[in-house]
């Protein structure tokens, strides 16, 4: 690269070849590590995507597709011939033409401008001519080269559900039958479900989901020498059930009428696991008419979250079903075949070699049947087991339909888009310079006429999905009376929509974030950008205002109890991170409340399955206790919360101390950003890669979404991202990105958002050429390189 050449005191220019470009182009690096991508062509600006996300993130993306693909074995070795093995259960392995044309025009173009950016990376990086990021260096593995059909194939990163949810009410059902179930989970809309004709529910074993777990988990590593984590089930299954409240997101679109500017308002914070590098990135790609800016993941072409000229989008999850669960008979004299209506089918097979590092290449079989993979096998049992997703429909890549919508310029052509719209399915809110706002639902929604998809269902002919609802027959919104509209993974299907019937889901997030901020949305008369940013940052938690109510009557003579009910009683509801009161009501909650509703209602064959309860189920069980209760539910419910809350105070004393003034939520509540690759780092190295430790506020439940593990507090899933849209005043939108944008430990930009975040707030996000020459800090002058 040629000598740096200073413009200002705070900018630098350079200049650089790049094998590949078609076209002269210019690549602007913020104060926050954005790049602001100028090219000749859209080719150019989606191939500089790939390269400059291949430049700040080559190890995250590099790992992705080796996990994805089942690439692993090959770098790190024989513990990971498993987990490649079960990853390639779940590749799309369809006609690639079918796939390619289920998202419209460009989608190949795209894909293969963006991994062409990518390679060209790659080959500077293989040949020398920049170094190897640190990760690399730790491991002793190299990037690897793409093909377009990489990005598209991998589906295992994707949101779907509800398989493993199939699992645990089977388990409850077998232990002490469906009904039960209501103790874990609040299915909305009400239904009764049932055991479907033909399953034996005690045959649902949680092993069964072995190949699942391992294909849909994050790559770990061990110190040298020690063996990676086995999979942990009892604590995969506890996650999954969490995760159904605790992984989603919030956003909402403000009409110019209920805006302080006089102009739209759009705004969205989606919810993830945490993790260092982030899951998102932000970056803007400008080229003759076309011209975008907003967060996507860095492993795929375009944003899926941001604005361009004319339109802002932002998407959280909406909860359709997309994926079964079927169990087979299979014949006694050959286990390769499967009931199937009058007869028997036959297993496809498809044999693939897994290279392993240090060792011989390992032959291994994977086997399908029409609705998917199989994932488990009991010859002895005379029974199979294999999983139905839409992940194996053409279509269905994580997110990539966003290639589509994200250059629309008005409601039609958004709409139009989202029709197509595959996984994960998704709430997208609108707005346009127009002054329109909207909501519409996308996903592929599968018709299920005679099940619900809320239990695993015999996979001989009885129950199969009759396709897929059509995109305009789910439900969507131009322009709502209200001035506004807002989702948070609630069940949102409006009550007299058709679809509502449907069985598209009944498994939705607590509505303790929408109740939030709707109340905010609708009591505010005039929304600015800061309110945004507040009510997005908002500590308040609607469950712990329910739980505070039914304490409101009740007294206790045990001194520890009444400190807590004081303590209770007095708060402000706010989970705020200095506060003593808000770390009783989360250890509470958390930990002690359900565990003492499972010992005194679940019925004791089920305690040990049934996992942790959903917190909703939790609170709308104690609002109307009945008989499993006892005789006088309403004064046992009383009891049982009183013993829990003397359990969360006791220890609260033993972590903190018995001087409730020195409690804070802070001192337990905290954000820390582990790297994966640590365990194998040296101390050096490990100091540079993790970050934190930093107090937080929040929690599941509130606007603010930090979600923790019980073990220790540690924040682990949330909106890592944030951004805040002023629709046609583009450069006075706001974004964060935690813990940064750049995912090179020695890059100024790897931790410089995590404080920000931390505290609630901001960085600017330029959009117009004249405010991102004001934020420029670096500019790159490209050239076709030979």
């Amino acid at each position: 690269m040629p000598a740096q050449a200073e413009l200002s005191g705070a900018v630098r220019r350079t200049e650089q070849n790049v094998k590949g470009l078609q076209a002269p182009a210019e690549l602007i690096l913020d104060q926050w590590g954005v790049a602001h991508i100028y090219a000749g062509s859209t080719r150019d600006a989606l191939f500089l995507q790939g390269y400059n996300a291949a430049r700040d993130r080559l190890w995250q993306i590099d790992l992705w597709r080796k996990r994805g693909l089942g690439l692993l074995a090959k770098d790190f070795g024989p513990s990971y011939v498993a987990q490649d093995r079960a990853a390639r259960l779940f590749l799309y392995r369809d006609d690639m033409a079918r796939e390619w044309a289920a998202y419209g025009p460009d989608a190949k173009s795209y894909t293969e401008a963006f991994v062409a950016g990518i390679n060209a990376l790659v080959d500077e990086v293989r040949a020398g001519q920049r170094p190897i990021p640190l990760e690399f260096r730790i491991a002793g593995t190299m990037p690897d080269h793409w093909k377009a059909e990489d990005v598209v194939r991998i589906r295992s990163h994707g949101l779907t559900r509800n398989v493993m949810s199939e699992v645990v009410r089977a388990r409850v059902a077998c232990a002490a039958g469906v009904e039960t179930d209501r103790f874990r989970r609040v299915l909305e809309p009400a239904t009764a479900t049932k055991v479907p004709e033909g399953l034996d529910p005690c045959a649902i074993k949680p092993d069964i989901l072995d190949d699942y777990n391992l294909a849909t988990r994050e790559v770990s590593f061990a110190k040298p020498g020690e063996k990676r984590a086995a999979l942990d089930r009892d604590a995969i299954f506890a996650a999954a059930g969490d995760s159904v409240s605790t992984i989603g997101s919030n956003n909402w679109t403000v009409a110019p009428s209920r805006t302080a500017t006089g102009r739209p308002l759009l705004a969205n914070d989606p919810h993830r696991a945490h993790g260092v590098p982030s899951l998102r990135y932000v970056v803007h790609l400008n080229a003759p008419g076309f011209s975008v800016i907003g967060a996507g993941e860095p492993a795929l072409p375009g944003i899926s979250i941001g604005h361009n000229g004319q339109i802002a989008f932002g998407l959280t999850i909406f909860a359709i079903d997309q994926e079964d669960l079927y169990v087979y008979e299979t014949d006694a004299a050959n286990p390769n075949r499967y009931r199937y209506r009058d007869g028997w089918e036959e297993m496809r097979t498809v044999s693939e070699t897994i290279e392993v590092k240090g060792e011989a290449p390992r032959q291994v079989e994977l086997r399908f049947t029409r609705h998917g993979p199989v994932l488990k096998a009991e010859p002895g049992e005379r029974r199979a087991f294999a999983m139905r997703s839409v992940w194996f429909e053409p279509g269905t890549s994580a997110y990539f339909n966003s290639a589509e919508y994200m250059t629309a310029k008005d409601w039609d052509g958004f709409k139009k888009a989202m029709a197509e719209w595959g996984a994960p399915s998704e709430n997208q809110v609108y707005a346009d310079t127009k002054g329109n706002i909207g909501w519409i639902v996308g996903g592929r929604s599968p018709i299920r006429s005679n099940f619900d998809g809320l239990l695993p269902v015999p996979g001989d002919g009885r129950y199969e999905w009759q396709g897929f609802l059509k995109g305009n027959e789910l439900p969507e919104v131009l322009n709502p009376p209200e001035g506004f509209f807002a989702t948070a993974n609630e069940m949102n299907i409006p009550r007299d929509h058709p679809v509502l019937g449907r069985k598209v889901g009944f498994e939705w997030s607590d509505p303790s974030r929408i109740t939030r901020i709707k109340e905010v949305l609708a009591a505010k008369g005039k929304l600015s950008i800061a309110d945004a940013m507040a009510l997005q940052t908002d500590d308040s938690s609607v469950n712990a205002r329910k739980l505070a109510a039914l304490l409101a009557p009740l007294s206790s003579d045990d001194p520890v109890t009444a400190e807590g009910l004081r303590l209770i009683k007095d708060w402000n509801r706010e989970t705020r991170v200095d506060s003593p009161a808000a770390a009783l009501s989360e250890v509470w909650m958390s930990k002690h409340l359900g565990r003492v509703l499972t010992a005194k209602a679940v019925p004791e064959p089920a305690r040990a399955v049934i996992g942790p309860l959903d917190t909703i189920a939790v609170i709308s069980y104690l609002e109307a206790p009945d008989a499993a209760l006892g005789g006088d539910p309403k004064a046992a419910r009383d009891a049982l919360l009183l013993e829990s809350l003397k359990a969360a105070m006791n220890e609260l004393r033993q972590a903190m101390g018995t001087d409730i003034t020195t409690w804070n939520w802070g001192r337990l509540h905290h954000a820390q950003f582990d790297h994966a690759i640590a365990p194998m780092a040296n101390d050096a190295d490990k100091a540079q890669l993790n970050i934190g430790r930093l107090a937080m506020g929040g929690s599941a439940f509130s606007p603010r979404a930090a979600s923790y593990r019980t073990s220790d507090f540690k924040v682990t899933a949330g909106a890592s991202f944030r951004m805040v849209l002023d629709v046609g005043n583009w450069d006075d939108s706001r974004f964060i990105n935690t813990p940064g944008q750049s995912g090179d430990a020695y890059s100024p930009h790897y931790r410089d958002l995590a404080p920000l975040w931390a505290a609630g707030d901001y960085a600017p996000l330029a959009y117009s050429r004249e405010a991102v020459e004001r934020a420029a800090r670096s500019v790159i002058a490209l050239t076709p390189g030979g």
